[in-house]
């Protein structure tokens, strides 16, 4: 009886724990592995919280402003300097609805400082519809920042 009754209250403190540590889901429209809340950047933060780390796991919020015109397949975030960060999904798993421009979004996933060859940023200025002459002027690769995001939660 004392081995049963010590049994079930270990497993009860067990669940608790663990059950304790999981936060709740990120209410919003949610696509891949969603977002659960807690430790949210402003994506303004991504690249000092990243320090000295090419490659570093976070959850960051933003506003999209701009979506691949032909499937949804990326989208980019503003920030205040003016640059916006291009958020792809990991392994196309899923693409984003394409009238969500000005949408807030909250990301969970990796945070990357890369750098894009020529043939890429091409690519993207044809999904994005740029003229043939915008595209050909694309001729240097480009540092920058970006986000593969493995969960996305449009907030409002």
């Amino acid at each position: 009886m004392i081995k049963k009754t010590l049994l079930s209250i270990t497993f009860c403190a067990l669940s608790i724990c663990a059950l304790a540590q999981e936060s709740p889901a990120i209410n919003g429209k949610s696509f891949g592995a969603g977002v659960t809340g807690g430790n949210l950047l402003p994506i303004e933060k991504m690249e000092s919280v990243m320090g000295d780390k090419k490659v570093a796991e976070m959850k960051v919020t933003g506003e999209v402003v701009d979506v691949c015109k032909k499937k949804g397949c990326w989208m980019t975030l503003k920030t205040p300097s003016g640059e916006s960060i291009r958020i792809t999904f990991k392994d196309y798993a899923f693409f984003m609805p394409m009238d969500i421009v000005g949408k807030k979004v909250a990301l969970d996933g990796l945070a990357k400082k890369q750098t894009i060859s020529v043939e890429t940023l091409r690519h993207y200025a044809e999904d994005a519809h740029k003229s043939a002459e915008e595209v050909a002027k694309i001729t240097e690769p480009k540092k920058e920042l970006a986000f593969e995001a493995k969960g996305v939660v449009i907030l409002n």
